[in-house]
């Protein structure tokens, strides 16, 4: 009796885990070991999950290159992984030509391929050409189910055309479309009245969401958590948190945002706090939100001690948002000497955020010879934007040198700068 290789079948399985995980480097370590298997090398079945594994990773090169190497006779599978690869990272118009490339080599797209088309050009903002996709797809013979809707939605909540996102939604909740939106869809739209506070809206949908029996889905109540959070509805937000059976860190993130940029700052704290007990793991997000916290609750040592946690202990490497938090904290706490030490050992080029927080404390509490020098590397960082003129002006000033401020107000004029319009909006029953 013939005895079969034990790597044969498990092969597949541990390429489909290194896509899922985007763990490319495991990924490799397997594509080494079919390598010297003569039976593998030629098995169609790990050669398109070898194929999937790389494009899931976004090695889309590497993906084309298992791709070019397998035998001619290639299924749809494998067709489909490829294209799929070049839409979901960007490459829509490969996925296209890919797609023309099957049907000249005598295949026919199924729903699959359309799909992976139609979200690679949704997700790069191209909507018409999405939208021309799915007639052209229609007149194949092939129609659209609700993925295909879903990927538009997503596609224009990911491009800020919100008014376009809640068109599309509107359409597949009114059955033109003859499809009806699943939870993968409510999730998608959900960021289209959160961004914006369109709280009547998003209430509607969590109504949808209640009635297609939704509700408790984990990214649908997680996007909930989130709309309600940023239209200012903590408690509304907290009561769909408390009452989830499955939280994500997405989940833990949003609420703990919530908190911290309702006011409730050590409610933010100790939601954090119950996250770890809880066994959940924070990322660069999680930390993002717990040092907004700290800022605005004048936490100084807390947040000190945090930032230092969460390289050391979590292994979360500081990002720029991290470092303008730890700026925004000392300099609030009125510690700028401080603020403008951590500047200066930052392991990254500070941007427009750390100075502005750093000139923006400065203006405060009245160091303006530290305000010059942070309003000086803003006009190299952001040289048209009149609102650092405007700060620096400002505290100048209030330290009683107007022949400074004239001076300023002339360059910003001299340069042009212009500074963004405030606006603001209110909801209207018409």
């Amino acid at each position: 009796m013939a005895l079969t290789d034990p790597h044969a079948a498990a092969i597949p399985s541990a390429l489909r885990a290194c896509g899922h995980l985007g763990d490319a480097a495991s990924g490799r370590l397997i594509h080494a070991l079919v390598l010297t298997r003569a039976a593998l090398v030629t098995d169609a079945v790990a050669a398109t999950a070898l194929l999937d594994m790389y494009a899931k990773c976004g090695l889309v090169a590497s993906a084309r290159r298992v791709f070019e190497e397998m035998p001619p006779r290639r299924d749809l599978v494998a067709w489909n992984a490829l294209l799929a690869g070049y839409a979901r990272h960007g490459l829509p118009e490969r996925a296209l030509a890919l797609a023309v490339k099957m049907r000249g080599r005598g295949m026919r797209p199924d729903l699959v391929t359309w799909n992976a088309t139609v979200s690679g050009y949704a997700l790069a903002g191209d909507d018409q050409m999405a939208v021309d996709l799915v007639g052209a797809m229609q007149e194949a013979g092939v129609q659209p189910d609700v993925v295909t809707w879903t990927s538009l939605v997503s596609g224009s909540v990911l491009n800020f055309q919100y008014d376009r996102a809640r068109t599309l939604f509107r359409r597949m909740v009114a059955a033109g479309t003859g499809v009806l939106p699943s939870s993968a869809t409510i999730a998608s739209i959900l960021p289209a009245f959160a961004n914006v506070a369109d709280m009547k809206r998003g209430k509607e949908v969590h109504a949808y969401a209640v009635v297609a029996g939704v509700e408790q889905d984990l990214t649908v109540s997680s996007a909930l958590v989130d709309m309600y959070a940023k239209c200012g509805l903590v408690l509304e937000a907290r009561r769909l948190f408390d009452k989830m059976a499955e939280r994500s860190t997405v989940t833990w993130n949003s609420m703990v945002f919530g908190l911290a940029n309702s006011g409730h700052c050590h409610e933010a704290i100790g939601l954090f706090d119950r996250m770890l007990h809880d066994g959940a793991r924070p990322d660069h997000l999680t930390f993002t939100a717990v040092l907004t916290a700290c800022s605005y609750g004048g936490m100084v040592e807390l947040g000190k001690d945090l930032y230092r946690a969460m390289q050391e202990e979590y292994g979360v490497e500081p990002r720029l948002e991290h470092c303008a938090c730890m700026v925004r904290l000392l300099g609030r706490a009125g510690r700028l000497a401080e603020a403008c030490d951590f500047i200066k050992a930052m392991p990254l080029e500070p941007d427009c955020f750390v100075w502005g927080a750093l000139l923006g404390a400065c203006r405060s509490h009245g160091n303006v010879e530290l305000a010059e020098v942070a309003a000086s590397r803003l006009l190299t960082v952001e040289p048209a934007n009149a609102a650092n003129c405007l700060l620096l002006s400002g505290a100048l000033a209030s330290a009683g040198r107007p022949n400074d401020v004239a001076k300023i107000k002339k360059l910003a004029k001299r340069r042009r700068m212009k500074k963004l319009d405030g606006c603001s909006w209110l909801e209207t029953h018409s």
